[in-house]
């Protein structure tokens, strides 16, 4: 009897570890599929397609007038200023943050109902843009480029680089 009794407290052993594994991965699989919706930036108010067509920046010099173009001239300036950062970094954090929106505003989140909503690409307070702002862009923190430099400078400072930031900052 007692043969069975360890035979069948190994079988329940094995099963409860399978169950285990199988709930992890499940409870993983929805935490990475789940939206960060308490960090989402307010809807764009105007969709990424005709915000790539907005008014050239201010501090743009030279490139194409998009979301590509902007990351694109922030890495010129990060690498000019020893800023780490690479596009992909930058495009994955944008996208998550704004959508590619330079408009997108927060207007919900803590930030916001402490009077400093989120701005731009991504998604930047004005205190943080203002300790972080790079010369060389505009001094306005939903400029593409000044906004997309001045968060890898934050980044860069807090995190190593804006490649190492995989959730809002």
């Amino acid at each position: 009897m007692t043969a069975i009794t360890a035979a069948s407290r190994l079988a329940r052993l094995r099963n409860l570890a399978v169950t285990g594994l199988v709930t992890t991965g499940a409870a993983a699989a929805a935490l990475t599929l789940m939206p960060a919706t308490a960090h989402a930036a307010q809807a764009p108010q105007a969709a990424p397609a005709l915000a790539s067509k907005a008014a050239a920046p201010a501090g743009a010099k030279g490139g194409a007038n998009n979301l590509d173009g902007w990351i694109k001239q922030s890495l010129a300036i990060m690498k000019a200023k020893g800023i780490p950062g690479t596009y992909e970094g930058l495009h994955r954090n944008i996208m998550r943050e704004s959508g590619g929106n330079p408009n997108a505003q927060n207007n919900y989140d803590v930030n916001a109902k402490n009077g400093t909503p989120s701005k731009g690409l991504l998604q930047v307070i004005d205190p943080t843009f203002k300790a972080f702002h790079v010369a060389g862009t505009a001094n306005s923190s939903t400029d593409p480029v000044a906004n997309i430099t001045a968060a890898a400078n934050y980044a860069a400072h807090r995190y190593g680089s804006i490649d190492n930031v995989n959730s809002a900052y």
